[in-house]
């Protein structure tokens, strides 16, 4: 997938270090990107996330990976949540300048996923949230239940962090239109598994018209 490598995405501690992955042929959506915690190695290069914007690219979406608040080239220190949720709007910001008049989606991955069902659930620029491995046991998610947005999820079923039974749970409080893929014999990071993770993201998002 032809990849932008992005300096210039204007944060509100600085300069957001970014990626943009973009579709071979024509751009239907852009898609904002969050990575895993960054104080337990996350970022926008982990393994799952770069194969979540890959399915996404490959359904004719942009995908904007992007590394929170000091991690990489990003500008800031980390900020437990509030911060990042601030970088998060930045980044829809720059998404919806570079593509304007197209749908936005949110998605992440563990800790990103929070970062972007919160952003989801009440930015009325955002048209559809995709959550990859939700920590769904560790942060509230409760807002996204009533946002009344469309919500696709990819998790291991081996998951040793967060459980596939607290993953299924949280997924029944959800309104439709709703779908859930669990990846067989796969742990949190999706390791030796995660170009199971794009396919998964490819089968849910292909015939996606919203």
């Amino acid at each position: 997938m032809p990849t932008e490598f992005l300096r210039e995405i204007a944060g509100p501690s600085g300069p957001l270090e970014a990626r943009l992955d973009l579709p071979a042929g024509e751009v239907r959506a852009v898609a904002v990107c969050g990575h895993p915690h960054p104080l337990h190695g996350g970022t926008m290069h982990t393994k799952a996330l770069y194969q979540t914007a890959k399915g996404l690219t490959r359904v004719g979406v942009a995908a904007l990976r992007f590394n929170f608040r000091g991690v990489g080239a990003s500008a800031g220190t980390f900020d437990a949540g509030p911060g990042e949720k601030d970088d998060f709007r930045a980044a829809i910001t720059y998404a919806a300048a570079r593509f304007p008049g197209l749908p936005i989606w949110a998605a992440g991955m563990s800790f990103g996923s929070w970062i972007a069902a919160s952003i989801g659930a009440t930015d009325p620029r955002i048209s559809l949230v995709l959550l990859v491995a939700p920590a769904v046991d560790r942060y509230d998610y409760a807002e996204l239940a009533g946002a009344g947005k469309p919500v696709f999820i990819v998790h291991g079923e081996e998951d040793e962090l967060i459980a596939a039974k607290d993953v299924r749970r949280f997924y029944g409080t959800l309104a439709e239109p709703k779908e859930l893929v669990m990846i067989e014999d796969a742990n949190h990071l999706f390791e030796a598994r995660t170009t199971l993770v794009a396919d998964a993201v490819e089968g849910l998002l292909a015939d996606w018209k919203g």
